[in-house]
């Protein structure tokens, strides 16, 4: 949610900023709702303030055995002047918020200005591709020829956009689970939580994905929905909250499954594991005092680059631009990994720091001195634990369709060098 200060006194650079973001300029509307609503109070207050005279004004004139009937007569129609007028207000109130409510974050001013994933840059790689005297195959491929990956049994039982996965390729997305979770709690500094997999409407809302996303949600009967991602329910944590200076930062972690209905998605990745409606994921969420927001963003981006690192497998980080930014976001680095098979880079995670703009939604604040100030979010995946498991078997696969095991996961298969 925005600062309705900053659009008073900003409108044409709010206009700018939402046109980075491709909205249309709508300043001047939320500042007439704003203007109606502040003048409603204003009224508002005069007559509440007329009415408390007028009834001690009744009080003194019964005292005096007056007649008071005139003036109890004036408290009447100042009461119906108080209730349509607060009903306006409620109104103009709930439009205000609702126009709000749907538009996105305001970019950072490192960011660069684009419309799509073209304009994105950069930032950084590490690693190199690995070289093959084969051709090498795509996951699904490794996969079904293992006899360890069925999409066909996961369509009967689910349709589109599933799998099951098998034996020794199930242990190995279990393994790199524990792995990540061991390294983020044991050297990142986070602390794991197992959490709800069901959120209320309210819990979305903080998180930014209502109320304009919900086709891509799941929804699970009234006021609850299927978590598209722990950062709902690990943000949502402090929801309404005013936190002490000292519980600053918070680094919290979990490891759950994923619901997404790809709604925008008809068409795309329809084979293999890289789309799925169901996915697991190990989500990291940071909340920290706002001077401190940027230099935590580098470090939980460096958070999740150290499981591709310790697991050896080529990537670079690139800056999103303003137009391929996610709603909440005001800064994003997406780390993309090479995948040979695909001979290609795709995203494994994405890290962003969101301002205060979820903690307004939250209302989430902490205190210091004697004022109360809103949080910074951050949340980012470290890592998308499907996709993990898809890098590794296209960057570690031998000639004869075995995969090598990462060194610092071997230790989850007894030390075996090969899945199979």
């Amino acid at each position: 949610m925005h600062n309705i200060n900053f659009i008073r006194e900003n409108p044409t650079e709010f206009d700018n900023y939402m046109k980075q973001r491709g909205e249309q300029p709508i300043s001047n509307k939320i500042l007439e709702l704003d203007k109606v609503k502040r003048e409603t109070q204003t009224v508002l207050q005069n007559l509440l303030a007329e009415r408390n005279s007028i009834s001690k004004n009744i009080g003194k004139l019964k005292s005096e055995n007056k007649d008071a009937s005139s003036e109890m007569s004036k408290v009447d129609e100042i009461k119906n002047k108080i209730n349509n007028l607060k009903e306006l207000e409620t109104i103009k109130d709930e439009e205000l918020k609702t126009i709000l409510s749907r538009l996105p974050n305001i970019a950072d001013k490192t960011v660069p200005i684009g419309s799509n994933e073209a304009d994105n840059t950069k930032y950084r790689e590490w690693g190199e591709k690995p070289g093959f005297d084969f051709n090498p195959k795509t996951h699904f491929e490794l996969g079904e020829n293992l006899g360890l990956m069925n999409f066909e049994t996961a369509s009967k039982l689910s349709g589109s956009r599933f799998v099951l996965l098998k034996n020794q390729l199930s242990k190995l997305e279990r393994a790199i689970a524990n792995f990540m979770l061991d390294k983020h709690t044991n050297e990142n500094g986070y602390i794991e939580y197992n959490l709800p997999f069901l959120v209320k409407d309210s819990a979305l809302f903080g998180t930014g994905q209502l109320p304009k996303f919900g086709e891509d949600l799941f929804t699970a009967g009234e006021d609850h929905w299927l978590i598209p991602t722990a950062e709902v329910p690990l943000t949502n944590m402090v929801r309404e909250e005013i936190l002490n200076q000292n519980q600053l930062p918070m680094r919290v972690t979990s490891y759950t499954p994923c619901f997404r209905s790809e709604a925008g998605a008809a068409g795309k990745d329809t084979r293999g594991m890289l789309r799925q409606h169901q996915f697991t994921k190990v989500e990291l969420v940071s909340i920290v005092e706002p001077q401190h927001s940027q230099d935590e963003l580098e470090r939980m981006l460096e958070s999740a680059e150290s499981i591709l690192q310790d697991l050896n497998i080529h990537y670079r980080i690139m800056t999103l631009c303003t137009g391929d930014m996610g709603f909440s976001a005001s800064k994003t680095y997406d780390i993309e990994v090479w995948l040979p098979g695909e001979n290609t880079y795709r995203e494994i995670s994405s890290c962003s720091n969101c301002n205060d703009f979820q903690a307004r939604r939250m209302n989430t604040r902490y205190k210091l001195e004697n004022k109360n100030i809103f949080v910074h979010t951050l949340n980012g995946s470290g890592l998308a634990v499907g996709r993990t498991l898809i890098a590794i078997l296209e960057n570690y696969q031998m000639k004869d369709g075995n995969i090598k095991i990462p060194e610092v996961l071997k230790k989850y298969f007894n030390n075996s060098d090969t899945l199979i």
